[in-house]
């Protein structure tokens, strides 16, 4: 199949499917006229690397993964070692996030909202003179 049916098949815009190609993340073969042609294989790579960072994997992640899927003796260990990672990754944010968020609901909780100028928002973004 070509780009635009593998797109589509992959749930993916074309433009993501040339860049994976690219980059050699998924590696078609050339028509004789030189259009990218789209196995089942690639396919699923395709479908692979969609899903992979539907969870926040880097490329050179997906690129490992990729690997990994496709060596039939890897080990799970390598597998679940760089999804700790990317769990340990996501956890930290999610810690980030927490504090972002109880800190922008206490500035909202003691803005008065009113129709004077002073506002605790405005304070805690302006640099300190």
């Amino acid at each position: 199949m070509q780009i635009g049916e593998a797109a589509k098949a992959a749930d993916l815009p074309v433009k993501t499917v040339r860049y994976y190609a690219d980059i050699g993340l998924v590696t078609p073969v050339r028509s004789a006229s030189g259009y990218r042609q789209y196995g089942p294989a690639e396919l699923a790579k395709l479908i692979f690397a969609r899903r992979a960072r539907a969870f926040g994997f880097s490329i050179e992640e997906v690129r490992e993964l990729l690997s990994l899927y496709e060596d039939r003796n890897r080990s799970s260990a390598d597998v679940k070692e760089i999804a700790q990672r990317r769990l340990e990754e996501i956890e930290r944010r999610m810690a980030e996030l927490t504090a972002l968020r109880a800190e922008l609901t206490h500035l909202v909780d003691t803005c008065r909202g009113d129709h004077r100028p002073d506002c605790p928002i405005l304070s805690r973004l302006a640099p300190e003179a």
